[in-house]
């Protein structure tokens, strides 16, 4: 098996502008080594992220691909508003926006953009077949994140990959779970960690990750030691 366990260092972890509990104890905190060897691997061309805020994830996967000088662009996708569950930060969402929009133009120029709109607005810049890794990480209920799924579905390229996060909340209308419960005649990985995140291969599964579908608990092991 190639896959890669690396020790990078997140130069987010060490901005200014970025609040340190969210880099490092946040809900996404836990899955920031996994993300980092993820794209490390897989090496996408296009990628895109539904839901940003401070930008644990946005951050790490940018990191990655700084890191290892790889040609992919990296796309972060939120109003920056807030919703029911993240709360409403609309108030001082320019100042938020502002954070991640300045540290993504001065640390990963030329790899990450920020597209401030919604995810609809956001759809037509993308080609059909021509996103490699997508991030769902919006408004959490079932219905929400199913819309999310079909919509950016047709955007997918062969063999991409799509990660869902707060598959393992169950808590109030968070309906995630449900809907990866479904999904499970698909390829995928699963980590319960940190809200627990979903890698789901929707358009087939490439032989390289093969072994990594069979070997899910080694894996998940690993991982989870860096849990938040």
């Amino acid at each position: 098996m190639d896959w890669k366990y690396y020790e990078p260092h997140f130069a987010a972890d060490s901005s200014p502008k970025l609040p340190a509990e969210f880099m490092k104890e946040g809900a996404w905190s836990g899955h920031r080594r996994f993300a980092y060897d993820l794209v490390r691997f897989a090496q996408p061309r296009v990628l895109v992220e539904l839901g940003t805020l401070y930008g644990t994830s946005f951050f790490s996967f940018c990191q990655a691909v700084k890191d290892g000088s790889l040609p992919t662009r990296c796309f972060a996708v939120d109003t920056w508003e807030g919703d029911p569950h993240t709360g409403s930060y609309s108030h001082y969402s320019d100042v938020i926006y502002e954070a991640v929009h300045s540290f993504t133009t001065e640390q990963f120029s030329g790899i990450g953009a920020t597209l401030r709109g919604t995810f609809h607005q956001a759809l037509p810049r993308f080609a059909q077949g021509s996103i490699d890794l997508l991030h769902i990480d919006g408004y959490h209920t079932y219905e929400a994140v199913l819309h999310d799924l079909s919509t950016w579905l047709p955007k997918m390229a062969d063999n991409s990959i799509i990660l869902f996060h707060d598959i393992a909340v169950r808590s109030g209308d968070f309906g995630v779970y449900k809907l990866w419960e479904q999904l499970r005649d698909y390829p995928r990985l699963q980590f319960n960690h940190s809200n627990g995140l979903g890698v789901l291969f929707p358009k087939g599964c490439p032989a390289s990750f093969q072994p990594l579908l069979q070997q899910q608990d080694r894996l998940a092991a690993y991982y989870e030691k860096f849990r938040s």
